[in-house]
Parts: C-alpha cells; sequence; structure tokens
C-alpha cells in the first residue's frame, strides 16, 4: 500500500486526470467539428441528442463580455487555478477529492481555453452545408484567441408547452434541459458541485501561501500544548492536595 502512495502521489494524479480529460474532450470535439455540419443533429435516443453548435462565450453558451477579454481572463484564471493546484499537492494533510475535483475543474477550463486559441488558426469554418477541415495552422477562420467553442451534448429531458393562461410564455414551447455543452462544460460542473457538497471546510480556508498553513498548524500545536501543560498543572495541584489530605 505505502509503495502505491510512492508511485501514486497527489501530483501525479492531478497530471493524468487532467491530460486524461483533455484527450477525451479535444477528440470528441474535433471528431464533431470534423464529421457534421453546423446546426446537424444526431438523435440517440428522445432525451439525448448529439447537436453541433458553436459559440464565443462561457460554459453552455453563455456570453459575457468581449471575446477577447473572456480569453484573457480565461488565461488568468488558469494561471491562478493551476498556482493553487501546485500549492495544494505539496500539503501532506490535503484530502485526495480535493484535488480531484480541482484538476477536473481546471482541465475544462483549459480545453475550452484550446478552442478559443487554436480552433480558429486551424479549421476552416463551420457553416451549414459545410463540414469543417483542418486547413494548416495559421489558415483558419479566425485570428488567435478568436476562435469558436464547439458545444454537442444535448439532453431535452422535458419538452412540453407552456399552458395558455401563463402570462408571457403561453402557448410557447418549454424545454428542460435546453443548453448544449461539452464534456469541458461538464468536467468544470461536476468538480464545482462536488466542492460545494463535500469540500467546504478546504473552501473557507483557501490560501496561496503554504507558510500560511504551517503557522495554523503550528498555532494549533501550540494551543494543544498549552492545554496539555494546563492539565498538568491541575493534576500537580491535585497531587499537592492529596498529599496534605494524607498528612
Amino acid at each position: 500500500m505505502s509503495r502505491a502512495k510512492e508511485i501514486m502521489t497527489r501530483g501525479r494524479l492531478a497530471v493524468i486526470l487532467i491530460i486524461a480529460i483533455l484527450l477525451i474532450d479535444q477528440f470528441i470535439k474535433i471528431w464533431v467539428k470534423t464529421h457534421m455540419e453546423l446546426h446537424e443533429s444526431i438523435r440517440v435516443t428522445d432525451w439525448f441528442y448529439i447537436s453541433f453548435i458553436e459559440n464565443n462565450g462561457m460554459a453552455y453558451g453563455m456570453q459575457i463580455g468581449s471575446k477577447l477579454l473572456l480569453s484573457l481572463f480565461r488565461i488568468v484564471a488558469i494561471g491562478v487555478l493551476g498556482y493553487y493546484i501546485w500549492l495544494q499537492v505539496r500539503l501532506k494533510d490535503v484530502r485526495w477529492g480535493y484535488i480531484v475535483c480541482l484538476s477536473m475543474i481546471l482541465a475544462g477550463a483549459v480545453g475550452n481555453l484550446i478552442d478559443c486559441l487554436f480552433y480558429g488558426l486551424c479549421f476552416d469554418a463551420s457553416t451549414v452545408g459545410h463540414v469543417s477541415q483542418y486547413v494548416g495552422f495559421g489558415n483558419g477562420y479566425e485570428s488567435f484567441l478568436f476562435g469558436r467553442v464547439v458545444d454537442m451534448f444535448y439532453f431535452p429531458l422535458i419538452v412540453t408547452t407552456y399552458p395558455e393562461w401563463v402570462p408571457f410564455w403561453g402557448g410557447q414551447e418549454f424545454i428542460f434541459f435546453s443548453p448544449v455543452f461539452n464534456f469541458a462544460d461538464s468536467s468544470i460542473s461536476v468538480g464545482v458541485v462536488a466542492l460545494l457538497l463535500f469540500y467546504r471546510k478546504e473552501i473557507s480556508r483557501i490560501s496561496f501561501s503554504i507558510g500560511g498553513r504551517t503557522k495554523e498548524k503550528g498555532v494549533r500545536t501550540k494551543d494543544e500544548g498549552g492545554r496539555t501543560n494546563e492539565e498538568g498543572g491541575r493534576m500537580k495541584e491535585e497531587g499537592v492536595r492529596t498529599k496534605g489530605d494524607a498528612e
């Protein structure tokens, strides 16, 4: 068991998990982009479709601000999260699951960033009636940082119509769950939800300093030592009283 722990350290686990998620994510995206037309949909079941769309925004097709600012924000966020994971894997008391969740979030963010960085440089534009192909680096449909993120997973779990008496939406179609997303998005979502459910203690004491954690341990040790000395003093005092009673 100790030998297995030596081989599979937290750092190696994080690296292996990040690489695995990136490979799966990019394989799916490249296959969809080079085999499907834009807005083409493949029915798997009544509640699961492979539907090819592209977006300029964040996870699940959300768009906030300009494309350039969003790409730059992703780069900074990935750098900060990567540094934080590097700090955590050096600590001995960090739970393995915490590292797994952080690695899933980082891998998902990097997966979507790869689309923005390189897809616009390497592929021609996907359109209705045209399947995109690799056209060589630098000959693509957009410049660096401006590539579009490929999404494909669509789960219309409930498809119905609002009653006519409902204000504003009466008679319109209602779909749950309507966002189209990719493997990287799901990796981020699962990681975030797991953090909130199982690792709130770690989240509450996030620190970018190993010294801070060490100092915190030192304070706890000092407090425990103080309590031990206090208990020893009480025991000594009780011993003196017992000796006096005996005399």
